[in-house]
């Protein structure tokens, strides 16, 4: 084998230098200024670009810059669109929040921030509106300037009234439970009958009472006692459970106290009761509970206070057996009927 040939492995000579590519696209090109295939091979190593006698050489230390316009792939938002385009008309990276996504826009943090005022106003001004309202539910000038012990009576007055009603609930439902009971029911409907008629005697002033009570009697001082003085003090005692009342003078002239019952001024400091005169100290003789009555006219800018305020003077006495004997004249009804 000469020097001009190689050995290729399958016992055929093969000449020796550079070998081109076998097939359609290793044939060289049959134009005689054709230039080297090895050169215009996109895969043939380029090796770093010479600068030309022309170009200024690049200084050290100085990274060229690139002319073309680039388009990073990574500002790609994960929803699939495109990032937003800066004045240049490059791609601006995305804000990359604390979760690696991208961070809303300038018109949504405006539009965040405007919500986010309004809320703090209006929580702002509930607040306000609510401090506001406490101070005025808080606040009661009458209950802030009373006493520990006017509190301490007004709430027994209130426990007491509470009671009494809770009595009368239950005596109500007992006569329910017997005029219900079958045979019994025609004596117990007797009875509470008879029971009732009591009761509307003693309340219209038409039979006489006894039981546990109260004597109030007011002494005038520098101001007679006003008919309004001893109106309230009736009024009062009604609320605190009077049930039966008459009111004497100082001559020992007696009227029976009943819902219709009117008061009068009369003349030198006298009381007119029923159209009947009476003069001073007056005494009301009242059955109750005394203690609630009691309690009732000491309320703070009650009637004792207000006839103490005219220099004039309240004094009580508890009865365990009060006696109203006054009688009033029944009244003829002319136009009211019962409702069968």
């Amino acid at each position: 084998m000469s020097d001009e040939q190689t050995d290729t492995g399958t016992g055929w000579p093969q000449p020796a230098g550079p070998v081109r590519p076998g097939g359609p696209a290793g044939e060289p090109d049959p134009r005689p200024d054709a230039p080297d295939p090895d050169e215009l091979s996109p895969l043939a190593p380029q090796g770093p670009a010479q600068p030309s006698d022309d170009e200024p050489a690049a200084e050290p230390g100085v990274e060229p810059v690139d002319d073309g316009a680039t388009v990073d792939l990574s500002a790609v938002s994960r929803s699939g669109e495109p990032p937003l385009a800066g004045s240049d008309g490059l791609a601006e990276p995305p804000l990359a929040g604390s979760d690696g996504l991208a961070a809303p826009v300038a018109a949504g943090r405006s539009r965040w921030s405007a919500a986010g005022v309004m809320i703090a106003a209006l929580l702002a001004l509930l607040g306000f509106t609510l401090v506001v309202q406490l101070k005025t539910t808080s606040t009661d000038p009458t209950l802030g300037a009373t006493r520990q012990e006017d509190l301490v009576r007004i709430l027994s007055d209130l426990d007491a009234r509470e009671n009494r009603l809770q009595q009368d609930i239950r005596a109500l439902e007992d006569s329910q439970r017997q005029l219900q009971s079958g045979e019994q029911g025609r004596q117990a409907a007797l009875d509470e009958a008879t029971r009732r008629a009591d009761e509307l005697g003693i309340l219209a002033g038409t039979l006489p009472a006894v039981g546990p009570g109260l004597t109030v009697q007011f002494d005038a001082g520098v101001k007679p006692i006003s008919a309004n003085r001893v109106l309230d003090a009736v009024q009062e005692l009604r609320g605190a459970g009077a049930e039966a009342m008459q009111i004497s003078g100082g001559d020992r002239a007696t009227v029976r106290i009943i819902a219709s019952t009117y008061f009068l001024d009369g003349d030198n400091g006298s009381l007119m009761v029923e159209g009947r005169r009476l003069s001073g100290p007056y005494t009301i003789t009242v059955i109750g509970d005394p203690a609630t009555m009691r309690t009732a006219l000491n309320i703070p800018g009650g009637v004792v206070a207000s006839v103490r305020g005219d220099g004039g003077n309240v004094t009580f006495g508890e009865r365990e057996v009060a006696e109203v004997s006054a009688l009033h004249v029944p009244i003829k009804l002319e136009h009211a009927r019962p409702v069968s």
